[in-house]
């Protein structure tokens, strides 16, 4: 009987898992690796700080929270230090000072400087820092006076006879006075001025039609030509030596000398009705003034100056007294030391003729 043969069976290497259980099985291979690291991350720095701990208390027997509150206290006294030297540096450090307001009427003092001693920036400092070291506010530099003489290089066509020789440099001295703290104040003499009437005859005060007036007999016996306030182009050439003046640094200018000739005499003619009489001096004086504040305001800070007898009672020169002319800023100078009643009967008196500021002044103390 033949025997059987026992079947061999065939061995295959392949998987019965279905795709999708593979899928399921990769991404849960993933989410796991992805756990192990975020937890090896989180764990690390304590890891690192236990190892770190260790090695530095028992291998190398340090006192760690010892070091840490030294280096602390350390950082805490640099921090400490840089912050007293910002503060000592700060303190160290000038105030800046604030610009000088050259229109400000500060009702302080006021002193006069010669104009010819000013010839040099030495001699320009030394006076200013006098002043200040008295106390002085504002400085009076006369820039043409009542001789008619022009201290500096003016431009005006009207002023071209009337230029000192030596003329000084009037923006140099403004600039120098500002720098040293002192608000620089130009004084100008209005129509006393027996010299540019001769350069420009439509300004003078005249008789029998083109000849100039003089307040003597002649020029041989001490007689002087007059501007006159009536005409529109003395207004202007004051106006104009204003302007000039302004530019060169000089926001507060005084103006002496804004009246008429002493007397009234039968032989002046001043091309208008009004100049014999007091009424239209004064008239024409305030006009004049009112021209004067409107054409330089909030540019010039203009102050009117009259003697002190001019101011107490009406006068030919005035018409009026000189509080009463419509000035908004005027400055009274006296040959004699006023006492106080006679000081404040004067500021009273300004201030009721509508006067914004005034300041009184002794010669003495003006100087």
């Amino acid at each position: 009987m033949a025997k059987n043969k026992r079947q061999k069976v065939k061995h295959y290497n392949r998987s019965f898992y279905s795709r999708e259980t593979r899928v399921k099985r990769g991404i849960g291979i993933v989410v796991l690796v992805a756990a192990v690291l975020a937890a090896a991350w989180f764990a690390a720095p304590h890891v690192l700080d236990w190892a770190t701990h260790t090695w530095y208390t028992v291998v190398k027997d340090r006192d760690l929270e010892a070091e840490s509150a030294s280096r602390a206290e350390a950082a805490a006294s640099s921090a400490a230090a840089a912050s007293s030297a910002a503060a000592s540096q700060a303190a160290s450090e000038p105030e800046e000072e604030k610009p000088l307001d050259g229109k400000a009427i500060t009702g302080g003092s006021w002193a006069e400087l010669d104009v010819t001693t000013l010839t040099d920036e030495a001699a320009i400092r030394a006076a200013a820092r006098q002043l200040k070291q008295q106390g002085a506010d504002y400085a009076l530099v006369t820039l043409k006076d009542a001789a008619g003489t022009v201290y500096y290089a003016s431009g005006v066509a009207a002023a071209a006879q009337s230029i000192t020789e030596n003329p000084v440099d009037a923006a140099n001295i403004a600039a120098i006075l500002r720098e040293e703290g002192i608000i620089p104040a130009a004084q100008l003499a209005a129509f006393t001025d027996p010299v540019s009437v001769y350069t420009d005859r439509s300004m003078g005060v005249h008789y029998d039609g083109n000849s100039l007036w003089l307040d003597n007999v002649s020029a041989a016996k001490g007689g002087k030509a007059w501007m006159n306030p009536f005409a529109a182009s003395a207004v202007q050439y004051v106006g104009d030596l204003i302007e000039e003046v302004q530019g060169m640094g000089y926001e507060q200018v005084v103006l002496t000398g804004v009246q008429f000739p002493n007397i009234i005499t039968r032989k002046q003619d001043f091309g208008a009705s009004g100049g014999k009489s007091r009424e239209g001096r004064a008239a024409q004086l305030t006009a004049d003034i009112a021209a004067w504040q409107t054409r330089f305001a909030g540019s010039v800070t203009l102050w009117v100056s009259y003697p002190d007898a001019l101011c107490t009672a009406a006068t030919d020169a005035l018409g009026t007294t000189g509080t009463s002319l419509g000035m908004e800023n005027l400055l009274i100078t006296s040959s004699t030391a006023l006492d106080a009643d006679s000081r404040a009967a004067l500021e009273q008196a300004a201030a009721d003729a509508g006067v914004k500021h005034v300041v009184v002044h002794d010669t003495a103390a003006f100087r």
